[in-house]
């Protein structure tokens, strides 16, 4: 009998399970896959993210540091840069490996390649059945990402409106060349991919490109990624790899019984930027506390709610705005995004919402104090 299993060795399994591992927990992670393997994914990772870690990541992971962007719609761009660090850019299969490895340093057990069937709520007890095996425990975190079913054991199917999907593919490139186009910033295309954009993130002798929509409107998101990528001077043959994206800001259950969900399967994802990351190292952070204080508690006495509770204590907030945002800037796209791709105060203080040092509350509040008039001029 574990006293935790988690399901998914991605950020949010990981650092769940080093919290799990520092707090005595006997815990069993299950990952399908054998690290270090691809992930589909842009590679930032925000200082807000980072900030949750509780040791350093080593330079050799560190391909860039970002420190602005460009931002363009239409016929619109505009470039700015913040006297702080917004993000660093990783390789999410090195990356991701590392943080499974900082988890297995505090001496949890893990298994790679063994595929988890079903999960079973029992009255004392979860049991977990995999492609190999039967275990039970007293708690489960679900932590496996936007795929597979298992989190609809939780809570209902996410509705059409409520997810999305990314394209990304690598175009390799010599450092000298991507410092020289795109050095220390990031570049972000709006209008390309309904509400979503495009984008060229540097990384060591590469660039990863793709395009994202936290909605389901693009008919053909394969056939927008190659047009993408043609307008941008990328020309040569490229693996395309997808996957779905979860967008946040809606209600949904997180608890059921003895097991919880963490990060993207718990939709924890930022509706106007798609970021994640952050969001699934604190939520799997937060589901070891609450069962860490409830451990030696009997089944009537589990208070497994108060996670819910904490998440949107810490973020929810934050992401039913990052919603609100999102639906207002691609409503009027025209008005909006234009005026986001060209307002230098617009995007300094974006980069501050980004970097958690401005919450999406307030920056609503302060756009429609300053533009509402202008952008009701311009849209009539």
């Amino acid at each position: 009998m574990y006293d935790l299993i988690i399901v998914g060795g991605g950020p949010s399994g990981s650092s769940a399970g080093r919290i799990a591992g520092k707090n005595g927990l006997n815990t069993l992670l299950i990952e399908k896959e054998a690290f270090p393997r691809y992930k589909p994914c842009g590679g930032a990772l925000s200082e807000h993210a980072r900030s949750y870690l509780d040791f350093d990541i080593p330079d050799s992971i560190i391909e860039k540091e970002v420190h602005g962007g460009k931002i363009c719609f239409s016929d619109s761009s505009i470039e700015r840069f913040k006297d702080y660090r917004l993000s660093i850019m990783v390789t999410r299969s090195i990356f991701d490996d590392y943080l499974l490895e900082k988890a297995k340093e505090t001496g949890i057990e893990v298994h790679n390649g063994e595929k988890v069937i079903s999960i079973m709520d029992r009255d004392d007890h979860v049991e977990i059945k995999t492609d190999s095996s039967t275990y039970r425990s007293r708690f489960v975190i679900i932590s496996t990402g936007s795929q597979g079913t298992l989190k609809n054991t939780i809570r209902e199917k996410d509705k059409k409106n409520e997810y999305g999907v990314c394209i990304v593919t690598e175009v390799q490139e010599d450092n000298k060349i991507i410092d020289e186009k795109i050095k220390n910033s990031v570049e972000l295309h709006f209008g390309v991919s309904g509400m979503g954009y495009g984008w060229i993130f540097p990384h060591d002798n590469y660039y990863s490109v793709g395009i994202g929509s936290v909605d389901n409107r693009l008919a053909d998101p394969k056939l927008a990624m190659r047009n993408f990528l043609v307008n941008h001077n990328f020309n040569g043959k490229y693996k395309l790899n997808g996957h779905i994206i979860p967008c946040g800001g809606y209600k949904r259950d997180l608890v059921k019984g003895r097991v919880m969900l963490s990060g993207d399967a718990a939709g924890f994802v930022d509706a106007f930027t798609g970021e994640g990351m952050a969001y699934a190292i604190r939520s799997g952070q937060l589901a070891v506390e609450v069962i860490s204080e409830n451990s030696g508690n009997d089944a009537k006495f589990l208070k497994l709610k108060e996670y819910e509770k904490r998440c949107y204590s810490e973020f929810g907030e934050h992401l039913k705005y990052s919603l609100l945002f999102a639906k207002i800037m691609h409503r009027f796209p025209k008005v909006t995004l234009r005026a986001f791709a060209s307002e230098s105060q617009i995007v300094d203080n974006f980069f501050d919402v980004i970097s958690f040092k401005m919450s999406y509350k307030e920056y609503l509040k302060w756009l429609l104090f300053n533009f509402k008039l202008s952008w009701l001029k311009n849209k009539n």
